[in-house]
């Protein structure tokens, strides 16, 4: 009886705490078709007149760009640095090895802020401040901690007798890695990938401290929007980022379930 009631007490707190994560979005979205010129929920007349203001604005199309640009070129580097990261974790088998995980885990751990003056500190006497490889390089240091946890989690289950079964058969190091290493791990790959460009995309409080009036991203533009205007098209914008997310971490989900269906 007690563990039932549990059961169902945890069920119910759940149950509470998706709605409140959820309770936002269900309110922004309806507001996005709205027709007024301010935010008004529920709206009184429908329509899409703030998705074309988003797409037909020079503004918010060139801080889209510049998200997207960003986001991939970061996710990209990411996913390298990140795989050979926990490759060499993996292999290791040094003491100091879990402190060196700790070390390259802790921009996810850290509050963005504090990593958000210490890469400002530093880009200040780099130059890197306002330049696109700036966003880059930032958001890469984002963007590494998931993809190792992504890719260590593939090698979990990875059996490294297969390396040593095709180097009997003659295979190279380049080759095994190419032809066996990697499509076995490239699920854990591409999950980090996945999350390290939503985070780049996501990401606002470094972007604010390396934004110029040149280079600016989508998130920078949404809180300038509620900070210094109020714009609904911010509703058609959050709209974009929401579903783009969302579409995005369902990558990961569909191909775990593929992979174990294999």
């Amino acid at each position: 009886m007690g563990e039932r009631t549990l059961g169902w007490g945890l069920r119910l707190w759940v149950t509470l705490v998706g709605l409140l994560l959820v309770a936002p979005t269900l309110i922004v979205i309806p507001m996005s078709f709205g027709a007024g010129s301010t935010f008004r929920f529920p709206p009184e007349h429908w329509s899409l007149h703030w998705y074309a203001e988003f797409f037909t604005s020079k503004q918010w199309l060139a801080s889209l760009a510049n998200s997207l640009q960003v986001g991939l070129l970061a996710a990209a580097l990411a996913t390298v640095l990140g795989t050979a990261a926990a490759f060499g974790i993996d292999r290791a088998r040094f003491r100091a090895r879990g402190v060196l995980r700790q070390l390259l885990m802790a921009p996810m751990i850290l509050p963005g802020i504090v990593v958000a003056v210490a890469i400002y500190g530093v880009f200040l006497r780099w130059q890197l401040n306002g330049t696109m490889l700036g966003f880059v390089l930032a958001h890469t240091v984002l963007g590494v901690p998931f993809v190792i946890t992504s890719v260590q989690t593939s090698l979990a289950h990875y059996d490294p007798t297969m390396e040593k079964a095709a180097a009997c058969l003659g295979a190279g190091r380049f080759s095994t890695l190419r032809r066996i290493v990697l499509p076995l791990i490239a699920p854990g790959c591409v999950s980090g990938f996945v999350f390290a460009f939503a985070t780049s995309f996501d990401e606002v409080v470094i972007a604010l401290f390396l934004q110029t009036p040149d280079i600016k991203t989508l998130p920078v533009k949404m809180y300038e929007s509620i900070v210094l205007e109020i714009d609904p098209t911010i509703a058609a914008a959050s709209s974009l980022i929401v579903v783009l997310t969302t579409v995005l971490l369902l990558v990961p989900q569909f191909l775990r379930r593929r992979s174990h269906h294999d």
